[in-house]
């Protein structure tokens, strides 16, 4: 039966954030869009969950995470994503998987207001990255030493919209 039960220190923290904010109260632009830290985990190994609510068309350029995994969750809007080959229409409800050292793009389609919640597994740099990029209050610079940095390969530009 003990090997069952945790003890209070491996217990994961209870944590409540309220709709549309961010877990540390900060706002986090990209220009097209603003992002809210929901989850963010205390080693890399964690759970990184963001919301991203768009006010007009866009998405980042193509890439791949070398040791994330990335799900989709479109809570508001039309959303289109591509891995590797394949294209993909999300409305809200729909939830897509992207594996790690896949490509994908994605972009937010639709005319009003967009939210999708955005999951890494593991965490890696994603944190430190959205971090970095939001300071500029634009979508993230195709600059690949910025992505290698983070653990990721940018390899083109953002879908047409």
């Amino acid at each position: 039966m003990n090997d069952i039960l945790q003890t209070e220190a491996a217990r994961p923290t209870i944590l409540l954030v309220a709709a549309g904010a961010d877990q540390f109260g900060q706002v986090r632009s990209l220009g097209v869009s603003t992002i809210t830290f929901k989850v963010v985990p205390q080693d890399n190994n964690g759970l990184f969950i963001i919301e991203n609510t768009f006010h007009a068309k866009g998405g980042p350029a193509r890439h791949l995470h070398y040791e994330q995994d990335e799900w989709f969750y479109a809570v508001e809007g039309e959303f289109i994503v591509e891995i590797g080959s394949e294209r993909f229409s999300l409305k809200a409800g729909d939830s897509l998987l992207a594996p790690r050292n896949i490509p994908h793009v994605w972009a937010y389609m639709g005319e009003n207001v967009g939210r999708m919640l955005i999951t890494f597994m593991p965490a890696g740099k994603m944190e430190a990255f959205f971090r970095e990029v939001t300071k500029a209050n634009a979508m993230p610079p195709q600059e690949p030493a910025l992505w290698q940095a983070h653990g990721m390969e940018l390899l083109g530009p953002p879908l047409a919209v």
